[in-house]
């Protein structure tokens, strides 16, 4: 039995909190109580829930850095569940993460993702590296693949800054937890293969941060014009997409006064062409 310690304030801890132990927070939660893990609380036999579900998700890289994106609307069945949730998220000051799928479960794994990054940091005093901080994502995602079989699955979308190579990663993953590096951009949600049209179309080798910015918004659109569980910009209730970028100067949410004359020029833009700007012709 586990000593038990009492601190000045009346709270008690168990000694498995003031020994030394692993350097990944999952783990110690899963020795510690697997309950407080995401997938810990696995469902009857048999049973099903009509559950929120997030989508789409784009991710871009420009040079020097990655921006992600994505759009405000949750579903469950046929009805929209929520206008303005938001599905990127930090994962630490270099890198970002964001969520498609099992709504809940999703945002909770994102918490115990960045608690994962950041235990790890003050256990070892270094960050992990982009590819260590993929692979920790794509550990979690395999815990949860009991709750995905019974159709809770997450699948989220992970970009980084690395200074080895001066630029923006991105990295997607199925339900078992596979982690696959995807190069210049890439999509998931149901919208997922509308967006990735757009971004065929619109990216380029050259692209600024601030025309990757626009490039997202367009492949945003172009998804919640095909696809009914993604949203597009509701300039009405001023509901702009989320869109973070990440470079060497770290982590950064593009606020709303500098998004929304983006997201104004294009719907604009749509007002003339509904199908969106066409793709440069080079020789």
């Amino acid at each position: 039995m586990s000593t038990v310690r009492r601190s000045s304030g009346g709270s008690s801890l168990s000694s498995a909190f003031l020994q030394a132990g692993s350097s990944s927070f999952a783990e110690f939660l899963a020795m510690h109580d697997p309950s407080l893990l995401p997938a810990g609380r696995p469902l009857p036999p048999g049973t099903s829930v009509d559950a929120v579900h997030g989508t789409t998700i784009v991710a871009l890289t420009f040079a020097g850095g990655v921006a992600m994106a994505g759009d405000r609307r949750a579903t469950m069945g046929n009805v929209i569940a929520q206008k303005d949730i938001e599905k990127v998220f930090p994962a630490d000051e270099s890198s970002c993460v964001g969520i498609a799928g099992t709504a809940g479960l999703a945002v909770e794994m994102v918490k115990l993702f960045q608690v994962e990054l950041e235990h790890y940091e003050k256990i070892e005093g270094a960050s992990l590296s982009v590819d260590g901080k993929a692979n920790r994502l794509a550990t979690l995602i395999r815990g949860n693949l009991g709750m995905a079989m019974q159709g809770l699955a997450v699948v989220p979308m992970f970009a980084g800054y690395d200074p080895e190579t001066g630029g923006g990663r991105i990295f997607s993953y199925d339900v078992t937890g596979g982690r696959y590096e995807e190069h210049r951009h890439h999509s998931v949600g149901s919208g997922s293969m509308f967006a990735r049209g757009a971004l065929k179309k619109l990216w380029r080798e050259d692209i600024s941060p601030v025309e990757a910015i626009s490039v997202a918004v367009e492949s945003l659109y172009d998804a919640a014009d095909d696809d009914a569980a993604t949203g597009g910009p509701d300039l009405a209730r001023g509901i702009l997409p989320v869109i973070a970028v990440v470079d060497s100067d770290g982590y950064r949410r593009v606020p709303e006064s500098e998004l929304d004359p983006i997201v104004r020029a294009v719907v604009a833009a749509r007002q003339n062409r509904p199908d969106g700007p066409v793709a440069p012709i080079t020789g």
